[in-house]
């Protein structure tokens, strides 16, 4: 009888031991759907902006401000400030961040960004949203011949080491 009851008892430990697999499959399937779904939340699509169409940001400090030359297009501006564009992103953040140019250059100041921004390289400007602002180095603030570039709230986003 006692083998009768320890079969039963074997039989009900198998079944416990089987259901218990079963229930942490079903959690773990839940909990990695739940974590997949959340990972595509947190996902951000990137922005496509039509480019072709941008001009240069002709508003005040533009080399181009209240003149009557034709604003330049992006792609234009793309290769003839290949080496002299800082590019700053959605974040405020500069690329490149530490960089050296000769006195009296013009940059690009380009904002990748989907808001406006202010931007501070000796000088204050405003950058329109995806837009360019091409300008000429200040020579009157080089008596320490290196100029930290701001970003809206964000400071010191970039250094510029200007030589003679």
């Amino acid at each position: 009888m006692e083998n009768k009851d320890s079969k039963e008892m074997m039989k009900y430990v198998n079944y416990a031991i089987g259901a218990i697999v079963i229930i942490l499959i079903v959690v773990l399937v839940v909990l990695k759907v739940r974590s997949s779904k959340e990972a595509a939340l947190n996902e951000v699509a990137p922005v496509v902006v039509d480019t072709t169409k941008a001009t240069e940001d002709t508003s005040k400090g533009s080399v181009n401000s209240g003149s009557k030359a034709k604003p330049m297009s992006y792609a234009d501006a793309l290769i003839k400030y290949a080496d002299k564009r800082i590019q700053l992103d959605k974040d405020c953040q500069a690329f490149p961040n530490n960089v050296t140019y000769k006195d009296n250059t013009g940059i690009m100041i380009d904002n990748r960004a989907p808001v406006a921004r202010t931007v501070k390289i000796g000088t204050e400007y405003s950058v329109k949203a995806y837009g360019f602002k091409i300008i000429v180095l200040p020579d009157t603030y080089l008596k320490s011949k290196t100029i930290l570039v701001d970003c809206d709230k964000s400071q010191n986003v970039a250094t510029i080491l200007v030589q003679e």
